[in-house]
């Protein structure tokens, strides 16, 4: 017994980095922009002009025709990205995307509203819902961090990687696969260059099943 838990930590020792390293090339376009390269484990876009994802709500249309870029992911996880853009025109953004369908996704990063940069999220359940938190001054990157746990997602932003601030938590439904990935928008522009660095989805074990095992421990 003790020669086979030896043998398995081995295996999870060589096997633990492949699992948890993400592989851009091998992820998937949703809306593939017209031009984009995968160079150093970071991915540039050049996103397409005229393009958003929003439902309904308050502005009374619906468009979903913007790239993302993206792998399936079930249960719950850690994703996290360092965005930088070339903003330029209003609404111009780029983030992180968490997406279950057309009517069932939470979009969060940087946003640039009328000469400032801001941090905005958008969750939409059938319809959008927009919430922004407007920096004092220009940025160069944005670390955006999501967690999902059961049915909640949570939503961090940081400067540096090492702090982060929650900025949203969002419901999304549980035991249900998520496309996470990449996502960039250009609603009023001719489009603009946005750059993801370092992207990562890191597995977190079921809350429930821990639960359990912890209360069916031998």
């Amino acid at each position: 017994m003790k020669a086979k838990k030896i043998l398995f930590a081995l295996l999870a020792a060589v096997a633990g980095p492949a699992l948890q390293a993400q592989t851009l090339e091998k992820m998937t376009w949703f809306n593939e922009p017209q031009a984009w390269n995968i160079q150093d484990n970071a991915l540039t876009m050049s996103v397409t002009p005229k393009s958003d994802y929003w439902r309904i709500s308050h502005y009374g249309f619906t468009v979903d025709d913007a790239p993302f870029y993206y792998a399936t992911y079930g249960g719950e996880f850690e994703a996290k990205v360092k965005v930088s853009g070339d903003y330029r025109t209003r609404f111009d953004q780029a983030g992180l995307m968490l997406r279950v369908d057309h009517e069932n996704y939470i979009k969060a990063g940087i946003e640039y509203v009328d000469g400032k940069y801001n941090l905005s999220v958008v969750v939409t359940h059938h319809t959008s819902d927009w919430s922004v938190i407007t920096l004092d001054r220009p940025v160069e990157h944005v670390w955006i961090k999501a967690v999902r746990r059961l049915d909640a997602v949570e939503i961090f932003y940081s400067f540096d990687d090492r702090n982060y601030t929650m900025m949203r938590n969002a419901w999304l439904q549980d035991n249900t696969p998520v496309r996470v990935g990449l996502m960039a928008a250009c609603p009023d522009g001719d489009g603009f260059v946005a750059r993801f660095e370092h992207f990562s989805v890191k597995h977190l074990p079921d809350l429930r099943r821990t639960e359990w095992l912890k209360k069916n421990a031998e």
